[in-house]
């Protein structure tokens, strides 16, 4: 086998898994009936070909899972996307659990645009959350 064939044998196995740049605004709710553009997270996630989570490219890529909550009048958040030992999506800001932002069945949402997300934010309250864009996350400059 000539040196080319066998490094094209093994490119699927070393390929890096791609990650997608998700924006969620707040959607209707009673406190914002049209929702809100200014209030939402956006975040950095690995997602199968059909738009879910992929929790094994999580697993290679964790570090690179970033989430920013963005909201009018406060500062912005910036901490992590975690998969919890009992397998549970969440949103966390600092080490421990008191501050993690479940996400109400994570792992059977699809994100794509249109699509609705709920997020049990710090305060205990469950707000939802209009998927409005889902594009790849650009490739590491280096």
């Amino acid at each position: 086998m000539a040196p080319h064939d066998q490094q094209s044998s093994h490119r699927p196995q070393s390929r890096a898994k791609s990650l997608a740049r998700i924006r969620m605004e707040l959607a209707r709710t009673p406190e914002a009936p049209e929702g809100a553009r200014d209030c939402g997270y956006e975040l950095i996630a690995p997602l199968d070909p059909d738009g879910h989570l992929d929790a094994d490219a999580w697993r290679e890529r964790r570090a690179e899972c970033t989430v920013r909550r963005f909201w009018s009048g406060a500062d912005d958040e910036h901490g992590r996307l975690i998969h919890t030992r009992d397998r549970r999506w969440a949103f966390s800001y600092a080490p421990g659990e008191d501050d993690d932002e479940p996400i109400w069945r994570l792992d059977t949402h699809r994100f794509v645009e249109g699509e609705y997300v709920s997020v049990t934010e710090h305060d205990g309250v469950t707000r939802p959350f209009r998927i409005v864009e889902v594009r790849p996350r650009p490739a590491a400059l280096g």
